[in-house]
């Protein structure tokens, strides 16, 4: 058994968090913008919760717009997935700061993000906006991503700076009910 010793209630997030971090795109009235997203959970098989902030710009461009497109990048985009995520789409065009390709969507207008491994566009399902915390339900509406890696090698937050990069896959497909495994 590992011993266990009391931490802060804050550093829960560091435990529990560490889904891949993604970049969150949208546009609204002609302005588009990029986030970096950590604050993120699957909801069902095309639900996906966020918490986007109210002061982050992103929030009135996916509330405005009610689409967005979830990017997953991979290791090699590590710096770039940091420095959008400490500045601001108010000061400018995150896409031309960054040398990054929008992607026209298929069912949404939000651009996507051409250098990420994965694209998920998604349509605004419902939100929970309160003094608390602000939760967007998307459901994902089209999904695209490389045939290689079929496993990307992902980043991880885990605060303060520090992000854990995604180890290798390990199969335990044989444990599995054959009702309980997707292809």
């Amino acid at each position: 058994m590992p011993r266990t010793h009391p931490v802060s209630v804050e550093d829960t997030r560091r435990y529990l968090e560490p889904g891949p971090v993604v970049l969150l795109s949208s546009a609204h009235k002609g302005e588009r913008g990029i986030m970096t997203l950590g604050w993120h959970m699957m909801l069902g098989y095309d639900l996906v919760g966020t918490y986007i902030w109210s002061a982050n710009r992103s929030h009135a461009l996916a509330l405005g717009s009610r689409q967005c497109v979830i990017n997953l990048p991979a290791a090699d985009m590590l710096d770039t997935v940091a420095r959008i995520g400490n500045c601001s789409s108010a000061d400018g065009d995150k896409f031309e700061r960054f040398g990054l390709t929008a992607v026209d969507g298929s069912e949404v207008d939000a651009p996507g993000i051409g250098e990420c491994h994965a694209r998920f566009e998604c349509r605004l399902h419902e939100t929970r906006l309160t003094a608390d915390y602000p939760l967007f339900v998307w459901r994902v509406v089209a999904a695209h991503a490389a045939k290689r890696p079929r496993w990307p090698v992902t980043v991880h937050y885990r605060g303060g700076g520090a992000f854990m990069v995604a180890g290798r896959t390990v199969s335990r497909r044989r444990l599995f009910r054959p009702d309980m495994l997707e292809s």
